[in-house]
């Protein structure tokens, strides 16, 4: 059996463990640069916030509706999640942290196991020992799991937050509620292919023939198609296996049009990716760099452009890839535009102790030692407080926070402080 654990109103709940006044207080949380609603609380979506609501535009319903709005605290919800996944590891031999909110946990050959017992278990401790709230859904698959855990949460007061799809019966009746649309794996495109063909539900879905499904989708959807039915097809994820792509990108405080700003930014970023090649023990091949200009802003020309420029050499080196970065942002840069964003993304990652070595050209050895040092230093007295000399060391770049939370868990100074008479 499956069992798919997803914490509640994730970023909110975060919110809600030291401020325990806000319960039953509608919030929304923001992203990057307080753009947008990426986190809504229960309370919140009643009130018909919706996801992806501009902020400002919005700004009147939040404050007629006493709604509380936080920037993104990432360094409290990581810190959190992390909590609660360690937590989980305990209960399962498996467990696969699916995002920052989701964990999935294999119980295999665990017949033994009065599920139901487990998951009430699984929820006091981590409950009691993390003020988060957990909705857990069991199942024979990965995707009816998630199913189940759908029917978990919307029925949290029949369901205690827990469901469990033990029997063909519980099955039939989770596809026949459950809307095509909302099945996982299953997007808007191909839920309107189905929509045309008359499937509606997930157990719609599962009356197709096997032959017509692999034919006029894939065999992903068949896979897809198999988890729905009860038969595995997805297995445990190692979530030890290093990323493929590692991105930094930010929009900006203001827009800028001057190359100087946007040479010290993307070589910042470059910067950040390499130091996340290096914590992975991967070097790069490939550099993506991309430009925009502010889509909100109609009255100025837009631009928008990216390029790959391909590495002479595989290298994790913030030396190198800023090199190259800032080179294909040479390419890519026009004047008189004003620029809302940029970033980096390194691809075509490979292990750092499976490199290609090249007979004419190779990173720097000297760079190794070098980057060692600055990543230790960096550690011990502060994250970035060491830089390269290209990055302007007397202007900070932060992202636009208005709103934020104190890092309580992570942050000695930012503690919660309880007074005693």
């Amino acid at each position: 059996m499956f069992a798919l654990v997803d914490c509640n109103n994730f970023y909110a709940s975060c919110e809600r463990v030291f401020r325990p006044d806000l319960n039953g207080v509608p919030i929304v949380v923001l992203s990057n640069n307080d753009g947008c609603v990426i986190a809504r609380s229960n309370e919140a979506k009643k009130l018909g916030v919706p996801m992806g609501a501009v902020a400002y535009q919005f700004q009147e319903m939040f404050t007629q509706n006493n709604i509380q709005v936080f920037s993104s605290n990432y360094a409290l919800y990581g810190d959190m999640s992390a909590r609660v996944m360690n937590l989980l590891s305990q209960f399962a031999p498996e467990i696969e942290v699916y995002s920052i909110d989701e964990a999935f946990l294999l119980y295999d050959k665990c017949d033994y196991l009065n599920l139901a017992d487990e998951a009430l278990k699984i929820k006091k401790v981590v409950t009691k020992s993390t003020g988060i709230p957990i909705s857990i859904g069991f199942a024979p698959t990965k995707t009816l799991a998630k199913a189940a855990n759908k029917i978990a949460k919307k029925f949290a007061e029949r369901t205690n937050g827990i469901y469990i799809i033990d029997t063909e019966e519980k099955r039939i009746k989770a596809l026949k509620w459950l809307p095509v649309e909302d099945v996982w794996g299953i997007g808007r495109r191909l839920s309107k292919r189905l929509f045309e063909i008359g499937v509606k539900t997930a157990y719609d879905f599962t009356q197709l023939s096997d032959d017509w499904v692999k034919k006029k989708m894939s065999v992903v959807e068949l896979r897809l198609k198999h988890e729905l039915e009860g038969k595995p097809t997805l297995e445990m994820a190692d979530t030890a296996v290093a990323k493929q792509n590692i991105a930094t990108t930010r929009s900006f405080d203001h827009n800028y049009k001057e190359l100087a700003v946007l040479q010290e930014r993307v070589s910042t970023f470059a910067a950040s990716c390499a130091q996340k090649l290096r914590r992975q023990k991967s070097c790069c091949n490939a550099i993506m760099i991309f430009l925009h200009t502010n889509g909100h802003r109609k009255d100025l020309p837009q631009y928008s452009q990216n390029i790959v420029v391909k590495t002479p050499y595989p290298t994790n080196s913030s030396i190198e890839i800023g090199k190259f970065a800032l080179e294909g942002l040479a390419k890519i840069y026009k004047e008189n535009y004003y620029y809302k964003k940029a970033g980096v993304v390194v691809m075509d990652i490979t292990p750092e102790n499976r490199k290609q070595f090249s007979l004419f050209e190779n990173s720097n050895p000297k760079h190794l030692l070098l980057m060692q040092a600055m990543d230790k230093l960096n550690k011990t007295i502060g994250n970035q407080k060491v830089k390269l000399a290209r990055h302007d060391l007397g202007r900070t770049w932060k992202m636009k926070q208005e709103r934020l939370s104190p890092r309580f868990s992570t942050n000695l100074k930012e503690i919660i402080e309880v007074k005693t008479h």
